[in-house]
């Protein structure tokens, strides 16, 4: 079973992309961030029409996650508990059944955080504490979990081409870093550091200064496993050649391969 998720950054201005890219890859499970739209402006039949089954948690302009599978899921959650007043839309859960059991996916779009020295830090924290408190009960399961996302953290200094350049940057901040360690210490495996340690395997780069030319990226989009996952796990990649497309997001696909 192959699990993709891809920060597309504007499902309506990449529906293009998207759909070509579905058809090359051909993934079982697709978590998308930032779809920036609300729910009844995806571009559902399309993607239907491609055998995809569409859940969506839309917000007007910015944020927003979907999860795409080509079975439907048994349950939907839409939301990351511990904060009624929270209304970004950047959670969903769904559960899968396979012939070995339930597999649980969760899509997240983690706050950015920046400028470090307003609200947007604290609220960053807060909510990776939260995902921190919602993961530890869901490990409780002993089922196989993804957390599948742009958690906005480059988790080491090799995750980037240049450190100096993001000392400053709420992404790379000891706080944030240290909250993504918090995960794999309770349980979680990043499933592309599993396969590799090489650098330079990002899946961000910049529109500006030629980042891309440049391969001057970073690696913030990440799928995380749980022990009942980890065992299953097969491989893992970046998709960097959708980069180079036309009309391309900034960040690509990073897929799993797991034995289910």
């Amino acid at each position: 079973m192959k699990i993709v998720t891809w920060n597309i950054n504007g499902v309506r201005a990449r529906i293009d992309n998207l759909v070509a890219w579905l058809r090359e890859s051909d993934p079982d499970i697709v978590c998308l961030q930032e779809i920036k739209c609300q729910d009844d402006g995806f571009p559902r039949q399309t993607l239907e029409a491609l055998g995809y089954h569409v859940e969506t948690h839309g917000q007007k302009g910015f944020n927003g996650v979907a999860i795409l599978s080509k079975v439907s899921p048994d349950e939907v959650h839409r939301g990351l508990p511990g904060n009624d007043e929270d209304e970004q839309a950047r959670f969903m859960e769904a559960v899968f059944s396979t012939a070995d059991g339930a597999l649980r996916v969760a899509c997240l779009y983690l706050p950015n955080g920046n400028p470090v020295d307003t609200p947007k830090f604290p609220y960053k924290l807060e909510w990776m504490e939260r995902l921190r408190e919602w993961t530890t009960e869901r490990l409780a399961l002993e089922e196989p979990l993804i957390l599948a996302g742009d958690f906005n953290v480059i988790p080491e200094p090799f995750d980037c081409r240049d450190p100096s350049v993001w000392l400053n940057d709420a992404l790379f901040q000891p706080e944030s870093r240290r909250a993504y360690r918090l995960l794999e210490h309770i349980g979680m495996t990043d499933a592309i550091r599993a396969v590799s340690d090489m650098p330079d395997i990002y899946t961000f780069w910049d529109y500006q200064g030629g980042a891309w030319q440049k391969n001057n990226g970073i690696r913030i989009d990440h799928l995380l496993l749980s022990p009942e996952a980890a065992d299953r796990l097969s491989t893992a990649s970046v998709e960097t050649h959708v980069r180079s497309w036309e009309k391309p997001s900034d960040h690509v696909p990073a897929a799993v391969q797991l034995a289910l």
